[in-house]
């Protein structure tokens, strides 16, 4: 398998040549609209295909649909080496996968290594609590104080940590705080980055813009997922629902972020949910 100083040296290479002909953000001409280019999924969208049929014409068809990069901390196949090798194939690049919340360092140490081995840029933990709602005070202090351990730990083992929002860090606490705020002013933000759900911030009761701007720069990466009409306030596959992707997309554009998953909860299909979302996005001119 590759190590991860020679991944980092063949993807600089390749890079350079890919990004001429499929940037990350292109511009129209005459009107300078701009397109988003290089989009990704995470591996739970299709977890079911994924297990029930052919796993290499599975990627390869979300390929075919325009998908660039995945978020996974897992591999399929024989090894994480023989998955790589596959993706690379394909023009497939695993970017971020998760990680554990742990006061355990060597528990945390063990999901870094196999996040290596994937030579992941992002390690990302989706609950960064222990517990649920209602958050305290105190909540939002542990979690700060250990996301800037893990933080530490993730840039040791050469990834960047990211946590994952869902709508209960918008739920003000009882002394008044408001869980998102606390987590993003008392973290380092050269330790610890957001990969923010849109659907969740809205599902929040927050707007995604504002809180895009908000904190610009601790966002290297988005979770692209609509909220469907009506009180329920339902998953929807991207382009589907209320959502204004547009504008999310143009601010996100001008922060310089470079990864967008596709994502929606509860999928009954979830291939033509990605197909779907590919076309909107391909056509959104932000």
């Amino acid at each position: 398998m590759l190590n991860r100083r020679k991944f980092i040296r063949t993807l600089t290479a390749g890079t350079a040549a890919m990004l001429a002909a499929r940037p990350l953000v292109s511009c129209a001409s005459g009107n300078r609209e701009r397109s988003l280019d290089n989009i990704g999924f995470i591996s739970g969208i299709i977890g079911r295909e994924l297990r029930e049929g052919d796993w290499r014409e599975v990627l390869t068809r979300t390929t075919e649909m325009g998908y660039t990069e995945i978020e996974t901390g897992n591999y399929w196949g024989e090894s994480a080496s023989s998955f790589l090798e596959f993706c690379r194939g394909i023009g497939l690049r695993p970017v971020a996968g998760g990680s554990v919340f742990s006061r355990d360092m060597d528990e945390v140490k063990t999901r870094l290594d196999r996040l290596n081995s994937l030579e992941l840029e992002y390690a990302v933990l989706y609950w960064p609590w222990f517990g649920g709602r209602p958050l305290s005070l105190d909540h939002c202090k542990e979690s700060a104080e250990l996301l800037n351990k893990l933080g530490e730990v993730s840039r040791e083992h050469g990834l960047t940590l990211c946590w994952h929002n869902h709508d209960l860090e918008f739920d003000t606490t009882s002394e008044g705080v408001v869980p998102f705020d606390y987590l993003m002013e008392n973290t380092d933000q050269n330790l610890v980055k957001c990969q923010l759900d849109i659907y969740w911030v809205k599902k929040g009761g927050a707007d995604p813009l504002q809180t895009l701007r908000k904190y610009s720069g601790r966002y290297p990466m988005l979770h692209i997922k609509d909220m469907a009409p009506g009180e329920e306030e339902d998953f929807a596959c991207p382009g589907s629902g209320i959502i204004d992707f547009q504008a999310v997309m143009a601010e996100a554009a001008d922060q310089g972020i470079k990864h967008y998953f596709v994502e929606r909860d509860n999928v009954q299909d979830g291939m033509a949910c990605l197909e779907s979302a590919a076309v909107y996005l391909k056509e959104l001119r932000f």
